[in-house]
């Protein structure tokens, strides 16, 4: 058995733009804040010909400054400079079965080891095999894998059976970051720890369920990366669906990771599939154009580095979904991703059903005026939206919030996602990643979808076309439309 204090992790692609800016802070904060165990120590593998002095000065210049809540003289602090003497560095080809020998090397015998691939999914497969080669003891090992996991179900089904040749299931660690949010775990909490909302948490209640994750940054440098994956690949099939799930999810069990997994798999199997005529009426894609950020003239994305000129991928989805099962039949779940967008913002809207009959003056001409609000980013709270009596001599309503900010509520530091998840994997706590079946399901649902724009007829028809800076193309809004909703911003 290992030792309780001791753990190896090991970062491939520990010289790129993901370990400088998530992983490598997110550890350093752990460390800071005294959860990272005493006895652990990260090797970072990378193909650069670094000396480990050498790194580490790449480390101060590339990752000191993701660091949030510290001042530009970080990497001059002692916690910062206690942090970075667990570091070592290994060059090593992932490619060549002969380099991992030096990784041996360096790694504590008798511990837990994490193998984070912080690199092209590309490399997973060789990486994987080459570790099963190696003199590396696996008994204790965790292998984590960043998304996007495949193109498809098809490279997505090869890659997992690639890395399962040489883990087990239960030693697989597929990260999502939505999942480690506070504000997505308080949903579970919310929904199982409350006798208030779960007798409300059906389609006897609620009217329809908004998601959405909205960026104001383009493609950012990764031109030629999002151009062949584009905002399904990048953010439905992994993130939305993931809120998706923990909306609709059944009551577990219990919180042991198979038993949350498991209601998260008959949610996704329980989506509706698109019939062809739906995909022209439920399904929105588009594409930014130029326009203002904040203030700031932008590309369209057709002008920016590395996308080709005659490209239909999509900066921007918007989607009609349902759930066919007994709780949710019938309720709309609409989801919502895009890129340069008006505000960076990511939330849940749960629109309950308007109250059957009126015998006060209603605000909104009838409408629903009872939300919850979940908000993901860039704050995390819970808004509850209602009704109250205006004060003075009439019976006149309007609308009041009552606000649960996790700031003010909770004084004590939050961790970030990718610190949560991190920590959960030296743990060995299974239940904020994704299972192989879940997955699976997820990429069952949106293939059909990404088949249909990828057709040689939609091929020739390009995506529509929306402003950068604003909300999306009024087709999406036209979309709520037809299903008697309209998005927050244009109610």
């Amino acid at each position: 058995m290992p030792e309780e204090n001791i753990f190896n992790f090991v970062l491939f692609g520990a010289t790129g733009d993901l370990a400088m800016r998530k992983i490598l802070p997110a550890l350093y904060a752990a460390h800071r804040d005294g959860k990272l165990q005493a006895g652990g120590r990260i090797v970072c593998v990378a193909i650069q010909d670094f000396s480990k002095e050498s790194y580490l000065a790449w480390v101060d210049a590339n990752a000191a400054p993701h660091v949030k809540g510290e001042g530009p003289g970080l990497s001059e602090s002692p916690s910062w400079r206690d942090f970075v003497q667990r570091i070592d560095y290994v060059m090593l080809n992932a490619t060549q079965p002969g380099d991992y020998a030096r990784l041996a090397a360096q790694l504590l015998p008798n511990a837990i080891t994490v193998f984070y691939l912080a690199t092209t999914p590309k490399l997973f497969e060789a990486i994987c095999a080459n570790l099963g080669a190696s003199d590396i003891d696996l008994s204790q090992a965790r292998v984590v894998l960043e998304k996007p996991l495949g193109h498809d179900l098809r490279t997505s089904r090869a890659i997992n059976d690639a890395v399962a040749r040489v883990f087990e299931e239960n030693q697989i660690y597929r990260i999502d970051h939505y999942l480690g949010k506070e504000s997505v775990q308080n949903l579970l909490a919310l929904r199982f720890a409350n006798s208030l909302f779960e007798p409300l948490w059906s389609r006897d209640s609620i009217e329809h369920v908004q998601l959405t994750i909205a960026e104001q940054l383009g493609v950012e440098g990764r031109g030629e990366f999002y151009d062949g994956t584009g905002a399904m690949r990048d953010m439905v099939q992994n993130h939305l669906l993931q809120l998706l799930c923990m909306v609709a999810m059944e009551p577990p069990i219990s919180m042991d990771a198979d038993a949350i997994r498991d209601e998260k798999v008959r949610v996704l199997r329980a989506l509706k599939p698109f019939t062809p005529q739906e995909l022209e009426t439920k399904a929105v894609r588009a594409q930014y154009a130029s326009g203002a950020v904040n203030g700031k003239a932008v590309p369209g994305y057709h002008n920016e580095p590395g996308i080709a000129p005659e490209s239909t991928t999509e900066s921007f989805v918007a989607l009609h979904a349902e759930i066919n099962n007994w709780r949710w039949a019938g309720v709309p779940f609409f989801l919502r991703t895009g890129k340069r967008l008006a505000q960076r913002s990511a939330e849940i809207v749960i629109t309950f059903r308007p109250i059957p009959h009126a015998i006060l003056p209603m605000p909104g001409g009838g409408a629903s005026a009872n939300r919850m609000v979940i908000k993901l980013q860039p704050e995390e709270s819970i808004q509850l939206h209602c009704l109250a009596k205006q004060p003075g001599d009439s019976m006149t309503v309007r609308p009041v919030v009552l606000d649960l900010s996790f700031e003010q509520a909770f004084r004590q530091k939050r961790a970030e996602a990718y610190e949560r998840l991190l920590l959960d994997v030296i743990r060995g706590n299974l239940s904020l990643f994704v299972r192989r079946d879940e997955q699976e399901a997820a990429w069952r649902w949106v293939e059909p979808l990404l088949n249909y724009w990828e057709s040689p007829q939609m091929l020739a028809s390009p995506p529509r076309s929306y402003i950068a800076g604003s909300w999306g193309p009024t087709a999406s809004s036209s979309m709520m439309m037809r299903a008697g909703a309209s998005w927050p911003e244009d109610r």
